[in-house]
């Protein structure tokens, strides 16, 4: 299940990706899949590296010298890369995990290359709100999200920083309704009938890919959209 969408951020041959916070490996695997570049992950939990190592095993392409693949273990606000490294950078449902997140941006400013692309996405304000009233849980687990973003708010913050906002859209109206039912039975979300239900429909969704929902999630997106999709460019060198 993608969030990015790479006809936005376009891959070309020899690039350099980075994906930071790619969890269990969803947009950095897909970046390989998607081109003949050069894939990184870096993560802080060293779990969904492992995981993402095991399903990168099914897509990588060894005899393919145009492709290659890493991942490390480190902190967004301290990456371990020199400055200008990367042609496009996806921090994607990350940003509102950290505590300092203005850090976070400045180390993507500073890895990404003048004129590179980076894409930014975020829980979309009210859908999130909804969460947050429903299930303190909701947020208040280790690791869970520590604030509901403004996206005008974080555009002009990252904007600051020398880049020029191109692009948006919003993503995954269908997880919407699954996320408020899992706050609304926080304690008995794994055997609520309603939850399990609804998480068999998108399952269902995600290996069949049928027509039907594609069309209505589509069309609910700029209604209900759960993630807010941002697409920026760094300004050129001086």
């Amino acid at each position: 299940m993608k969030t990015v969408d790479f006809k936005r951020l376009p891959l070309e041959a020899g690039d350099i990706v980075l994906d930071l916070g790619c969890g269990e490996g969803r947009h950095v695997i897909s970046a390989y899949v998607e081109g003949n570049i050069h894939s990184v992950g870096v993560d802080l939990s060293l779990e969904d590296l492992k995981i993402t190592r095991e399903r990168f095993s099914h897509y990588d392409e060894p005899g393919n010298d145009a492709k290659a693949f890493g991942l490390s273990s480190a902190s967004a606000l301290n990456l371990p890369f020199a400055d200008n490294t990367f042609d496009k950078v996806i921090c994607s449902e990350v940003l509102e995990h950290i505590p300092d997140y203005h850090s976070a941006l400045r180390e993507i400013e500073r890895v990404l290359k003048p004129g590179g692309l980076f894409c930014a996405s975020v829980p979309r304000r009210w859908p999130e709100k909804i969460c947050w009233a429903l299930s303190e849980g909701y947020y208040q687990v280790p690791g869970g999200h520590l604030r509901i973003f403004r996206s005008d708010e974080l555009r002009r913050e990252i904007e600051v920083l020398g880049f020029t906002h191109y692009d948006r859209h919003w993503a995954h109206a269908l997880h919407v309704p699954f996320w408020w039912l899992k706050c609304l039975f926080w304690r008995s979300q794994d055997s609520n009938w309603l939850v399990k239900q609804y998480h068999r429909l998108l399952v269902w969704d995600l290996m069949k890919n049928p027509a039907l929902t594609r069309i209505l999630e589509k069309s609910m997106n700029p209604i209900m959209g759960k993630s807010v999709v941002m697409y920026f460019r760094k300004g050129a060198a001086s």
